[in-house]
């Protein structure tokens, strides 16, 4: 039993190590292994008891994991207390930890173009579109690295909708095709 119980620790060390690569803490990682291997949903007395944390810390990592949806509140019919379940498939963890974070970044980034392009807008209003060569010079150069942002962005929102609406699997399915498939 406690090579079974190793090996479980192994596990979940791998997946809070996974969790850095999404720049994800790796508390967050660590919590979603216990849930993940408990095959059930827990409490946070129960995740702080396993963890040695604090109830106070377990609240707060499942706080940003539902964030991530890579979590949620279930109802245990009996019990007063919040149970928190994970999502079970790693896949689907994978494409939730990438698109809430990319779609974060996403949002981030095209407020500040929209932004910048008022910024620049105002410039030329300043000066009643009367600009010096430089300035109008440098106030393209600015217009097109935003257009080139824009474009960037949008693509990567399509990327998380790919992702989002599963044809990601349809592209890259979860298993490889034996080459017998072919025939």
């Amino acid at each position: 039993m406690e090579e079974l119980k190793r090996a479980e620790d192994q596990i979940s060390d791998r997946i809070a190590d996974n969790m850095k690569t999404f720049g994800v803490s790796s508390t967050v990682g660590r919590l979603l292994g216990i849930i993940y291997l408990n095959r059930k949903p827990m409490t946070l007395d129960e995740l702080a008891e396993e963890t040695g944390m604090s109830k106070t810390r377990m609240s707060q990592v499942m706080r940003q994991m539902m964030a991530l949806n890579i979590a949620e509140k279930e109802f245990v019919k009996g019990s007063r207390k919040e149970h928190y379940r994970v999502e079970n498939d790693y896949v689907q963890t994978f494409i939730s930890l990438f698109t809430t974070n990319w779609r974060e970044v996403v949002s981030k980034n095209s407020q500040l173009a929209r932004r910048l392009q008022e910024q620049l807008n105002q410039v030329e209003n300043m000066y009643d579109g009367e600009l010096s060569e430089p300035t109008q010079k440098k106030k393209e150069e600015l217009e097109n690295e935003l257009e080139e942002w824009t474009t960037y962005y949008d693509w990567i929102s399509r990327l998380v909708d790919f992702f989002e609406s599963g044809e990601i699997l349809d592209s890259v399915p979860l298993k490889r095709k034996s080459p017998k498939d072919d025939k």
